[in-house]
């Protein structure tokens, strides 16, 4: 990891020039560089990548007139229970939260999120299985029960038909409403039901004190009923595949095919070569040093 002084530091080794630690700051914020930064990200090597991402991307941004889209995933669940309560510091409203927990096994939850309204469907079972959802896939069925359903979802073995074609089965009890459509293989990112997975996470497991499976099945489905009463809202879907149309991958010029990092992501534009913009000119250390002389003083 690169501080501002092992950077100078190594500067020096190399070059003979010397600068301080400030004057390196104000050429990485001139040349918006960031090495301290590091990001994890995960290759999709899937062939059909580019496809599958644009179906996602156009049942987002269009959603078929009269059909209802939806992001279906599963989350998996620790049961935590603090050793010791969870306290308020009196002097600055803080919560404290005791670091020791007590494990009181696994559970998980099912769960849609409609794209076009952010109403959440959830349920919690006590095993991750082919059979449990298609029990809440009929729940969902149940919830929508004429209109044309998209389903997004990874590659999750039980997405699949498996030896008893659970879904070609469940798609003839219902008209044949249902549509599955897949996530691009190491791309689960793109289901949006991930998104609310994670302020479920922030919101109430993280910090959670569950003495028991049936407590934390019953905050979960409390900040469900939650969030569909009172904050329930779309997410604005921003990725497109496309890297001229995808705002951060315009910005940052030209990056690796089918890479996305846990903030950002991009792909090349098809079919022909895209040229990264120009970088600008490193400026000179005279003029580095005198504009952050001129904002010091500005400041003073």
């Amino acid at each position: 990891m690169w501080t501002y002084r092992s950077l100078a530091e190594s500067l020096a080794q190399r070059t003979g020039q010397v600068i301080s630690t400030s004057e390196v700051g104000r050429i990485l914020r001139f040349e918006d560089l960031r090495p301290h930064r590091v990001r994890q990200w995960l290759k999709s090597e899937d062939p059909d990548f580019r496809a599958k991402a644009d179906r996602v991307c156009q049942l987002y941004l269009a959603p078929p007139a009269g059909a209802v889209v939806v992001c279906v995933d599963e989350k998996p669940l620790q049961v935590l229970e603090r050793k010791h309560p969870t306290r308020v510091d009196p002097r600055d409203a803080s919560v404290r939260f005791e670091y020791e927990y007590v494990r009181h096994g696994t559970q998980a939850l099912l769960a849609a999120f409609d794209v076009r309204s952010g109403r959440v469907l959830g349920r919690v079972v006590p095993h991750r299985s082919a059979d449990a959802l298609v029990v809440f896939m009929e729940e969902l069925a149940r919830h929508y029960p004429r209109q044309p359903i998209y389903v997004i979802w990874d590659n999750l073995n039980i997405h699949y038909d498996g030896a008893d074609e659970r879904w070609s089965r469940f798609n003839r009890r219902h008209g044949r409403r249902f549509h599955f459509v897949y996530t691009p293989k190491h791309a689960s990112w793109m289901n949006q039901v991930e998104i609310w997975f994670s302020i479920l996470q922030r919101r109430i497991l993280k910090h959670g004190d569950f003495p028991t499976p049936a407590a934390q099945a019953r905050r979960v489905r409390g900040f469900i009923d939650h969030w569909n009463q009172h904050e329930r809202h779309p997410f604005r879907w921003t990725w497109r595949t496309d890297r001229l149309q995808n705002r951060r991958g315009a910005r940052r010029g030209a990056r690796l095919p089918h890479a996305r990092t846990r903030r950002g992501s991009a792909s090349r534009h098809a079919g022909r070569q895209v040229a990264a913009p120009a970088r600008r000119q490193a400026p000179a250390r005279a003029q580095v040093r005198q504009r952050g002389d001129r904002r010091v003083r500005a400041r003073r």
